[in-house]
């Protein structure tokens, strides 16, 4: 199994990440799934995912040239582009108050690996491809996670990543808000 990990830099890469993401959105998985293998939450449109990967590109894992894993960079300034993730950016201004270090900070929109691919490595692999990809002009990496998504809870957890802060959203959803410091 020859994995590649390097950055989306064509249209059909993007199209494979967005195949990719909808196998993988909570409405297309069983709650057995959702709960052993992780969800998505956000669904992305080509045209947002283009423009998000124009300054930064994504991280992607390749496998025979095929998309088999992304974790999608998201600027601060799309943070009105996703309604979901609106009270998300909102949260990270509050927080960063107290923890002026991490300011120069990007999220981490989403990761998703290849059910087949699950298990290899391939989570810190896009996570590694991002610190080298980023770590030059950012301190950290934030990233939120549904604390239902316990597989996603416990990898990220394993990449290094600490909670910023829990906070609950306007549909009184909870959230974990977390991050990884370059510092």
């Amino acid at each position: 199994m020859d994995i590649h990990y390097t950055i989306a830099k064509t249209d059909q890469q993007l199209h494979q990440i967005l195949d990719l993401q909808q196998r993988n959105l909570p409405g297309v998985l069983n709650s057995e799934e959702k709960q052993s293998q992780g969800f998505v939450t956000v669904e992305h449109d080509f045209r947002l995912l283009k423009e998000m990967n124009s300054e930064y590109p994504h991280a992607v894992a390749l496998a025979d040239e095929k998309v088999i894993g992304y974790a999608l960079v998201m600027l601060p300034e799309f943070r009105d582009q996703i309604e979901i993730l609106i009270p998300m950016f909102n949260q990270i201004d509050k927080a960063l108050t107290k923890r002026l270090e991490l300011k120069k900070y990007f999220i981490m929109g989403q990761v998703c690996v290849s059910k087949a691919y699950r298990g290899k490595g391939v989570f810190y692999g896009l996570y590694d491809q991002l610190k080298v990809t980023m770590s030059s002009d950012f301190a950290c990496c934030i990233t939120e996670v549904d604390p239902i998504n316990t597989r996603s809870i416990k990898a990220h957890r394993n990449q290094g990543f600490k909670l910023l802060e829990r906070y609950m959203d306007e549909k009184n959803r909870s959230w974990d808000l977390i991050y990884w410091d370059w510092t």
